[in-house]
This record gives C-alpha cells, structure tokens and sequence, in this order.
C-alpha cells in the first residue's frame, strides 16, 4: 500500500447524487485511491457492481486490491475515455451513474519521484501513467518555443508564457531540463509578476501537465461516452478543480439539457427538441468545514445532470 494518501473532495455529497438504484451498476472514471468507490460500494447491495478507471499503476495496484477484498468491484487500467470498455467487461450494457473527480491526485503531487509538483524536486515526467507517452522533461526538451507558449498560454492561462517559453529554450541550449526543481527555477526567474500565495511556476507546471496527459480533450470525450452509456434517470457526477475543467463540464450540461439550436421563427413544440440530460445541480461549493479540513476543496466544483429518456 502507497504510503501517501489522498482524501476524496465532496465525498459525500457526490455520492448522494450519484446513487439512485442500490442494485445498479456503476463507474468510477477516476478511482485515484478508492475513496469515492468504497462509498459507493458502501451503498450497494449484493447485486450491484462498480468499475473503478485509473491510467496511474499505483492506483491501480489499490483497485485491484479491492477486487479481492469486495468481488462487487472491477478495476480497469485505462483512461476513463473506455467506458465502454469496462461495461463490456463485466457484460453490462449500460449504467446508472458515472463520477468523475477531475485533476491531479494528493498521492501524485506528493510523491517527488512522479514529477508532478514543483514543491518537490523530482524526476521531471508529469504522467498518470509513467509507462505510457512523452514525458515533460522529453516534452520541455525537444519542442519549439512557440507550441511550448501555446501550452502555457491555452491550459494554464499564464500571461507571461512568450518570456517563460524563451527561457526553457534558452537553458536548455546550455542543459538538458531533467528535474522538477530545474524547470521551475527557470519558470520563476522569467515570471515578472507574482501572483499573492501562489508559486510563479503554478501556471505554467499545471498547463504541461495538462497536455502530456491529454486531460482536455479526454474529458470532451468522456463527457460523449457518457451519454452513450448511461441508462435513463442514470446520473453524470463531476467535480473539477480549474476553470478550463468546469467550463468544458458546465457548457457540456448545458448544451445537452437545452437541446439543439432552433434558427429564429422556426415553428417547432416543446415535446419535439431532443434534449439528453436535465441538470439537478449547477456548480456547488465545498462546505467551509471540509476547506479548512482539506486545501485541495478549495478550488473543487460539483456539477450534477440525468439522462433523459427517448433522446437519441
């Protein structure tokens, strides 16, 4: 067992949402270190079933571990774009609902050896799944100045990520980048403008992060997959914890719960737009108790829809 731990944001709450039918089958896009899905489970009867997603091994190992101990669960090592995957592996052919916890585990940003955090000096690699893609240190090493202040500018919004670009590039002329620590001394001394309470490299570290995995465009995905899946009256549970996560999940509830775009004067009956999913909760906040109890609270956002039924 890991020796760092990870405490679940919005546990209950989430929960709450997400559990309709005791029996029904459910997902855990984003297992981490099982806190979400031992509540889940904890609210199942003998005949319902859980699948728990992770891309990072370690999280994995606990999931699999879980199967053992509870044979309601099923752990599958992929990103949670599979869903489909997981339901065809335990033969389901749909689910009741679907949670999804956004973002970087507490495990993942303490361990220095996973590259994830600038607090800690470590091997620079930034993956969820270290066996798999490109690493930041090859990413910061061998990509144009330019595409690396898109990254920073598009997934981190930072302002200063032209200066900050200029510098990785300059040093790395001079030496290859390798280390945490490395990077986001370079980051800091090309950051003018600090932001109050928050390291310079924040930014900038959150938006390479977000590219080497991917997260973006995997939660578009997800969010798809999702209404393929769920059966009606199935409920799609997000919590986020950057702007750039809530707003793809806000404007994807929203889109789906308005139905199409009508052209202007064009007749048509309320009972004739095709709409997917009705929003039950549109953007709660953590309680001040958990904050204080949990940082990491701060920032999270839960949203909640339900899928309809006869929308296709």
């Amino acid at each position: 067992m890991s020796e760092f731990v990870h405490d679940s944001v919005m546990l209950e709450s989430a929960v709450d949402w997400l559990v309709t039918e005791a029996s029904g089958i459910y997902i855990d896009g984003t297992f981490g270190r099982g806190g979400h899905s031992r509540s889940i489970l904890s609210r199942l009867d003998a005949e319902g079933q859980l699948i728990g997603f992770d891309k990072d091994p370690a999280a994995v190992a606990v999931g699999r571990a879980l199967m053992v101990e509870d044979t309601r669960f099923h752990m599958v090592w992929d990103s949670f774009v599979e869903l489909r995957k997981g339901l065809d592996e335990i033969g389901a052919p749909g689910c009741h609902g679907i949670l999804l916890d956004l973002g970087v585990s507490s495990p993942q940003l303490d361990d220095a050896e996973r590259g994830f955090s600038f607090m800690h000096d470590g091997p620079l690699d930034m993956r969820m799944n270290p066996e798999a893609g490109v690493s930041a240190a090859d990413w910061v090493n061998f990509t144009d100045e330019t595409e690396i202040a898109r990254v920073l500018w598009e997934y981190g919004e930072e302002k200063f990520s032209r200066r900050m670009a200029r510098a990785i590039v300059q040093r790395r002329a001079e030496q290859p980048f390798t280390r945490t620590g490395d990077l986001a001394e370079v980051i800091k001394v090309a950051n003018p403008r600090w932001e109050k309470y928050k390291h310079p490299a924040t930014r900038a570290f959150q938006a390479i992060r977000i590219h080497i995995n991917n997260e973006l465009a995997d939660l578009e995905k997800v969010l798809n997959a999702a209404l393929e899946v769920l059966q009606p009256g199935g409920r799609l549970v997000v919590i986020s914890f950057h702007s750039l996560e809530d707003r793809i999940v806000k404007r994807f509830m929203r889109d789906k719960s308005q139905g199409p775009k009508i052209p202007r004067g064009m007749p048509v009956l309320e009972k004739d737009i095709k709409r997917h999913l009705k929003v039950l909760v549109k953007g709660d906040k953590a309680d001040q108790g958990e904050v204080r109890d949990n940082v990491r609270a701060r920032s999270a956002v839960l949203r909640v829809a339900e899928r309809l039924a006869g929308a296709v």
